[in-house]
């Protein structure tokens, strides 16, 4: 009996945790980040400390997300009108949410930065003195693809909606650029920080979703990444 209430409360556990996913965007790109940081750490030499606090800090991000996830349904069920103090729970269960996440930032930021530096001077060494005009043409292309397959479509203007991303593919553009010919895995981390951003603010806006912004970020990084390749 003891043994089926046990298995009973894992079978619970489980099923809250398929409801998150199920219910909450961001407990999917909680997940998806979670994956690609710990599939990432097999490629670099982590201590068990670093190990250690990698885990504690994914598991962190997701116990508040599923807190914040219950605390919500918990709201709801008791009352559907607005209350100033139901508002007040529920942004403060989502304040929760965003240090946990951004604490997971920095805490990756630390421990692999040391190590993406290393591999990051090792790739780019060689083209740092690739003439500036490459650049310039690779934001050319990338604008008149994007163009291209926006008219080919059929919405949207060059520079507001449609598929895909204009902003996005020029912003990851840029930054594909500034990792060939910096050096410097400082300058390359703020860039990408910005074009996180850009990206962000389409879909904030509502003038791309999702798909359309990363459809722009794919163009825009191997677009660039290939004209590079062929002029050096």
């Amino acid at each position: 009996m003891q043994v089926r209430k046990l298995i009973d409360s894992f079978n619970y556990a489980i099923d809250g945790i398929i409801y998150t996913l199920k219910t909450q965007r961001n407990m999917r790109i909680h997940f998806t980040m979670a994956v690609m940081v710990l599939f990432s750490s097999l490629f670099f030499d982590l201590s068990k400390l670093e190990m250690l606090v990698l885990f504690f800090t994914i598991s962190l991000v997701i116990v508040a997300e599923m807190i914040n996830t219950s605390i919500e349904a918990t709201i709801d069920l008791i009352t559907k009108e607005y209350h100033e103090l139901a508002k007040i729970a529920k942004n403060v269960a989502a304040g929760a949410v965003f240090i946990a996440a951004l604490n997971s930032i920095v805490v990756a930021y630390i421990i692999f930065f040391d190590k993406f530096n290393r591999v990051t001077e090792l790739v780019i060494h060689k083209v740092r003195k690739i003439p500036i005009h490459i650049t310039f043409s690779s934001l050319v292309i990338v604008s008149l693809v994007v163009i291209s397959i926006k008219a080919y479509v059929g919405k949207g203007t060059p520079l507001r909606g449609g598929m895909p991303s204009g902003h996005t593919a020029l912003a990851f553009s840029a930054l594909t650029s500034i990792a060939f010919i910096s050096e410097n895995t400082l300058i390359i981390s703020l860039c990408f920080f910005l074009t996180i951003l850009v990206a962000q603010s389409r879909i904030e806006a509502g003038i791309h979703d999702i798909f359309q912004v990363i459809v722009g970020a794919i163009l825009g990084i191997f677009i660039t990444v290939f004209i590079f390749q062929i002029i050096y």
